[in-house]
């Protein structure tokens, strides 16, 4: 756990004020990263850390974490550096995130992705950072890290529970739904499909109606 960076759970209503997945996330301007770092060391044995990071003055999240590969404080061996013969280590990050990337940042993921085949990333995030317009650079931003293979995910209840559990410290407290939570998921899953496949967005629109969503 990188605990150096920031602390090393986050408070509980921290967590919720800042992973809310409200409709008008009003004053919400930090956004926070959770993230899970794995990586296979042989066929019966894989390494595991975790830890959160939120941005700071004039650098987002996503960019931080990234300065944090390029050192090697996150993933050594990602680039071959100080590995066995030079061999660069594979890894599988996965993120939680209280906003989607903004367009720079998800051009510089996918810019530092196409020099690191060897490192998978996958996103939840929580609520989607100016996506509203159908042709908002944001949403373009989504598209091609789909298309970089980044897997990118509405966290649902399980998600947050998760989170909950490993990055609060919530004093074995269990994790309570907010009014909405359900709902808010539904709503923004149905605009991601729509802005990552919008061919099948008619498949989506019936699927909701017979849920009564």
């Amino acid at each position: 756990m990188y605990n150096k960076f920031d602390s090393a759970l986050l408070a509980q209503k921290k967590f919720i004020y800042h992973y809310k997945n409200m409709r008008w996330a009003k004053g919400r301007h930090e956004t926070y990263l959770c993230f899970v770092v794995k990586r296979r060391n042989g066929p019966n044995s894989l390494s595991f850390d975790f830890g959160h990071l939120r941005n700071r003055t004039g650098c987002h999240v996503e960019v931080l974490f990234l300065r944090l590969l390029g050192a090697g404080a996150l993933c050594p061996g990602l680039w071959g550096y100080g590995s066995p013969d030079s061999v660069r280590l594979c890894y599988s990050v996965t993120w939680f995130c209280s906003w989607s990337p903004c367009s720079e940042c998800s051009y510089k993921l996918v810019q530092f992705l196409s020099q690191t085949p060897n490192l998978r990333l996958r996103i939840y995030v929580s609520r989607l950072y100016f996506c509203d317009l159908e042709d908002s650079l944001e949403r373009e931003g989504l598209r091609v890290l789909q298309r970089a293979g980044v897997k990118i995910t509405v966290m649902g209840y399980e998600d947050y529970f998760y989170c909950w559990q490993t990055f609060v410290a919530c004093r074995k407290s269990m994790f309570k739904a907010w009014d909405g939570l359900h709902q808010n998921y539904v709503r923004l899953a149905r605009k991601l499909n729509h802005i990552l496949q919008p061919g099948e967005a008619e498949d989506w629109n019936d699927a909701f109606e017979i849920l009564g969503l």
